[in-house]
């Protein structure tokens, strides 16, 4: 089969990998409350994520760490579906069938990023927004909101903030791109180094193990700016008003991380880490595990060639 951009293999991957994050991040959605929650919340202490969660669910119920998982599952799926898709129909339609290079996944990476993160943003402010709505803050000067779901929160902020508040955060994303593509570039080198010689399947154990590595080290280097955008997708913050939009938004990005240094000290920017890497990091290794397992099944049911898929 040719390697085209529109091909069912780069759809196979598409669907199993926003299968894998959608499931991975349901089993693990209480950490990423946890973790959200300090990082807004600046006058909430840090503890460890087993106490915040017990300090939210005694503020707001037992159902609360699962706030908001409806909407968040819908940005997920429709983000990883972009990311994955885009990942593989660009590396097959540059490498046609050739074996890959860490440099080479990076570039790629970084490429499906910028396009997930120009389309999927807005469904990132609004699963933002109505993941914390109805919040206890320790943070007097945040203002509630009032949103009935998806729709009702992209009208809302589209009318009282305009269409551009949408894609708040747009700038720390695009260079979050480095995220998901440093760790596609450490997973698929570990994987590999795994296979060198012998092309095979990777057990789960193995899986697992590249894929909580590759996210680790990723999400330790990109977290002050998963901070700040968090905050910004928030958007309870004052924002200097230069004419240019991206210098606004890179002065904002300066000016958050410079007051959040000066107030808390290095340990400020990273704030919720704990909570972050323990969500991410198994959740990461679960999506990849059930991603290579539903790729793998799928293109074994279809009678799809695979073998530069367990080759690159």
């Amino acid at each position: 089969m040719n390697f085209e951009v529109f091909s069912y293999e780069s759809l196979v991957h598409a669907v199993a990998g926003a299968m894998g994050s959608v499931t991975a991040m349901t089993v693990f959605f209480p950490l990423d409350t946890a973790r959200l929650r300090l990082q807004v919340d600046e006058n909430r202490k840090s503890k460890s994520t087993p106490a915040i969660l017990v300090d939210i669910v005694k503020e707001e119920g037992l159902l609360s760490p699962y706030r908001g998982w409806f909407p968040v599952i819908c940005s997920l799926c429709c983000s990883n579906f972009v990311y994955f898709y885009c990942f593989h129909s660009i590396k097959a339609s540059l490498l046609k069938g050739k074996p890959s290079t860490p440099s080479t996944d990076l570039m790629i990476g970084i490429a499906a990023g910028v396009v997930n993160v120009l389309i999927t943003t807005p469904l990132w402010v609004v699963n933002t927004r109505l993941k914390l709505q109805g919040s206890k803050f320790h943070n007097p000067d945040i203002r509630p909101t009032n949103y009935s779901g998806i729709l009702d929160a992209l009208v809302q902020i589209s009318h009282q903030e305009g269409i551009g508040a949408l894609w708040n955060g747009t700038v720390p994303s695009l260079l979050l791109v480095l995220n998901p593509a440093v760790q596609f570039m450490i997973y698929e080198g570990l994987k590999r180094q795994l296979m060198r010689g012998v092309p095979r399947e990777l057990s789960s154990l193995e899986v697992f193990v590249i894929g909580a590595v590759a996210k680790a080290v990723a999400t330790t280097v990109t977290y002050p700016l998963q901070t700040i955008q968090s905050i910004l997708r928030f958007g309870q913050f004052s924002s200097p008003t230069d004419k240019s939009r991206l210098l606004s938004s890179l002065r904002t990005i300066k000016s958050l991380l410079v007051n959040r240094f000066r107030k808390y000290g290095i340990l400020g920017l990273f704030k919720g880490l704990e909570a972050k890497l323990l969500q991410t990091v198994l959740t990461a290794a679960l999506m990849f595990i059930l991603y290579e397992k539903i790729a793998s099944f799928t293109f074994k049911v279809m009678g799809l060639s695979n073998s530069h898929y367990k080759k690159r």
